[in-house]
């Protein structure tokens, strides 16, 4: 099991996402605490109505895992998730082969459909054509980061005989898709490296527009038609969880997460995706020192 420190959200309008801490002290502090990787989400326009509503600011992932690859040598960089069809897949794959290689290969591309109306509309991108242009970025993509002379039409744009460098380290950049429907697990099993289930309450899957998962159970079970769709490719695919737990030190709750971690490894998970609670800097250090401390070591 290897643990994924999420940059904290910030919730709210007013709140500044920096006051958690700057992004090269945190990702350093992550990388020599054991941590295995550094996350950063995206919404790039998220409408004031969902912010008061509970929803959160962030900055641009790219950018941001940009400059902790810069200041680290060892942790996985990830976009959890990026909103795919709200860029054009060729600046997409540009950035992310830029991430990767300021990294030396360390770049993980964390891939989604996404699920705002709003803020699918203040990008231009219309929201019911999400799924198509998700599947032309997963054309285009591998394309892209092959260096090499390629065409593609898509349904905005057409690229003839274009050429890309600089090719990305990794070959290709692992790919790993969000969310709980049949079709991501179809996606996954055919076409990417990993898959990250989003979990929560029964409201929240009505916000994200995807199938409820709530429990290690769940999980399986999902686990299970992934297998099926997968065939022998099952063995090779990531699955990257995430823990939605609070903080508290006490025995028992520490000894409660160690028994829900094992579950989550005994059940197939290979990544914990641990949402460092909002605090303000230098709190956030304390948390991800203690946490490492506590469960990292533990699991080695």
């Amino acid at each position: 099991m290897q643990y994924m420190l999420q940059y904290p959200d910030a919730h709210g309008v007013e709140v500044d996402l920096l006051d958690a801490g700057p992004v090269a002290e945190l990702a350093i502090a992550a990388e020599r605490a054991g941590w295995a990787g550094l996350s950063f989400t995206e919404h790039p326009a998220p409408g004031a109505r969902w912010l008061e509503a509970g929803g959160h600011q962030t900055l641009d992932p790219f950018v941001a895992l940009g400059a902790a690859a810069a200041v680290t040598t060892k942790i996985r960089l990830l976009t959890y998730l990026s909103v795919i069809p709200y860029r054009n897949p060729l600046l997409l794959a540009k950035a992310a082969a830029t991430v990767d290689k300021l990294s030396n290969g360390r770049f993980t591309l964390g891939a989604g459909t996404g699920y705002l109306k709003g803020e699918f509309r203040a990008l231009g991108i219309d929201f019911e054509q999400r799924n198509e242009l998700f599947d032309e970025a997963l054309d285009v993509l591998p394309l892209h980061w092959k260096g090499d002379s390629f065409s593609y039409a898509g349904k905005h744009f057409s690229a003839r005989d274009v050429i890309a460098r600089p090719r990305p380290v990794q070959d290709p950049i692992p790919i790993w898709i969000g969310g709980n429907s049949k079709l991501t697990l179809r996606r996954v099993a055919d076409r990417a490296q990993g898959w990250m289930p989003l979990l929560g309450p029964p409201d929240m899957a009505v916000t994200t527009r995807t199938p409820h998962l709530d429990s290690i159970e769940s999980i399986t079970a999902r686990l299970a038609l992934l297998r099926e769709f997968a065939g022998e490719r099952f063995t090779t695919i990531d699955i990257a969880v995430p823990y939605l737990g609070r903080p508290d030190d006490s025995t028992a709750a520490v000894e409660q997460r160690r028994e829900y971690f094992g579950r989550l490894g005994d059940s197939g998970v290979d990544w914990v995706i641990v949402a460092v609670p909002w605090a303000v800097h230098p709190a956030t250090l304390d948390y991800i020192a203690g946490f490492a401390s506590v469960h990292i070591p533990s699991i080695r």
